[in-house]
């Protein structure tokens, strides 16, 4: 178990790791980025803010994880054909990449007149994409997909956009990777926690040997306003809709001067997480909704932390 004196994270010294200054196209945040390994290179699918406020996505690649390239043209804007424009005409944001089978998969949220969608999309090199369907209706904001099938599903964690619930992690599943259901509430927010506004999944989960890893994002509203915090809990390698444990305490919180201020204030949000050899994950966030940020923390900390510092799932 760490100590509670060492954070759990360790924050990369050259942080942040890619600002607007870095992309050679005009944009005013890079923010919210996916990451995945594709062979020896790290890929960075990162949302931008356009000068009108509507987000496209950017592309960035890098041989250590640290230190990033960024591409001369952006990878997804939204879309001028039919059926997707209508759905894509605000923006496309905050995307995950899980590679299944060989085929690196996008989720990303699509925004429109008719509120905020899931599509989906894939590749195989980052050179191209192809959507292939909306996923869900509106309201929906965040879908993370399992990189593996369960008794010959697809299975992914999302989180409705509403407050009926309120803003809870349900899980959902899919002969398709299209057609989804089955779907049921399975990590809720606490009241007066850190987390009590509202969670969503952020990275994909993550296999470990005692269970899945799904980092999420946790909200808590303050009298100046919402602050956004990074928690982890872990899933049944099996049944991934059996929650083992839920770590009470967040894993990551504002506190550099570009988390603390910026585009959103008080914000460290992620879209991916990379395991490596040597029992660590790099853990990328966004800053602020400004920025992007890496840092490192081991596996097994976090697994520790979920089933010996848990709270109920719901």
């Amino acid at each position: 178990m760490p100590s509670s004196r060492r954070p759990i994270v360790q924050r990369y010294p050259g942080n942040p790791i890619l600002t607007k200054r870095d992309v050679p196209y005009p944009v005013e945040t890079v923010h919210n980025a996916a990451v995945v390994k594709h062979g020896e290179r790290y890929i960075m699918i990162f949302r931008s803010h356009r000068r009108n406020g509507r987000s496209i996505l950017g592309l960035a690649e890098s041989d250590d994880g640290f230190r990033f390239r960024v591409a001369a043209e952006p990878f997804m804007e939204p879309a001028r054909e039919q059926p997707w424009a209508e759905y894509e005409e605000f923006g496309v944001e905050d995307p995950r990449i899980t590679p299944i089978d060989g085929v690196y998969y996008i989720t990303y949220s699509a925004y429109s007149r008719h509120g905020v969608r899931i599509g989906l999309a894939r590749t195989l090199d980052f050179t191209t994409v192809e959507r292939i369907a909306f996923i869900t209706q509106a309201d929906h904001r965040n879908v993370v997909l399992f990189p593996e099938k369960f008794d010959g599903y697809y299975v992914r964690l999302d989180r409705p956009h509403t407050e009926i619930t309120p803003w809870s992690i349900w899980i959902s599943y899919s002969p398709d990777l299209i057609h989804w259901g089955q779907s049921r509430r399975i990590i809720a927010p606490l009241p007066y926690h850190w987390d009590e506004m509202k969670i969503g999944p952020g990275a994909p989960p993550i296999r470990t040997d005692r269970g899945w890893l799904n980092i999420f994002h946790g909200v808590f509203k303050t009298m100046d306003g919402a602050v956004y915090r990074l928690g982890v809990a872990l899933h049944d390698l099996r049944d991934p809709s059996r929650v083992l444990g839920v770590a009470d305490e967040w894993i990551l919180q504002p506190e550099d001067p570009w988390e603390i201020t910026g585009y959103v204030h008080n914000v460290v949000f992620t879209c991916g997480a990379i395991p490596e050899p040597d029992g660590t994950l790099k853990l990328y966030w966004g800053g602020a909704d400004t920025v992007m940020c890496v840092g490192t923390v081991r596996v097994e900390d976090l697994v520790e932390l979920c089933l010996k510092c848990p709270r109920e799932p719901l």
